[in-house]
């Protein structure tokens, strides 16, 4: 008699690593944008840096059920994968935003962390939802 070993697939749970690239990139484009017009600049750099904060306290952890958002170690965000119609990672060869829609609401997150393991988590989590989409 021959058992199936039960499949480990989706149970452990994945925290993504930050990426300071798209905030570090906004950050020395407004600073360099200072030298052609301040105001622009600084608005600029003050976004970036405030992109930056946000990357060194805003985690992404996947469960087995659900996508959880964590500031400074505690959660304050949970996305169920039941309820998600559509994920997409815009402008693939530069990731700067990562988009999902749920049953009654959209959300759009800058590339804090890093694009190919969200990618790999969101593939082996919810699929390619992009293909299966319907309308409801």
């Amino acid at each position: 008699m021959t058992t199936t070993p039960p499949s480990t697939t989706s149970t452990q749970i994945v925290e993504l690593p930050p990426s300071y690239l798209l905030p570090a990139g906004i950050l020395l484009g407004g600073l360099g944008l200072t030298l052609i017009q301040l105001w622009l600049g600084l608005t600029v750099a003050i976004f970036g840096l405030f992109l930056m904060i946000q990357t060194a306290t805003i985690r992404l952890q996947f469960t087995e059920v659900a996508l959880d958002v964590y500031r400074s170690g505690k959660l304050i965000r949970n996305f169920p994968y039941q309820d998600w119609l559509n994920w997409d990672v815009f402008w693939p060869p530069v990731p700067i935003l990562f988009y999902f829609k749920e049953v009654n609401s959209i959300h759009f997150l800058p590339m804090l962390f890093n694009a190919d393991t969200l990618q790999a988590c969101l593939q082996e989590r919810c699929g390619n939802l992009k293909a299966n989409q319907t309308s409801r």
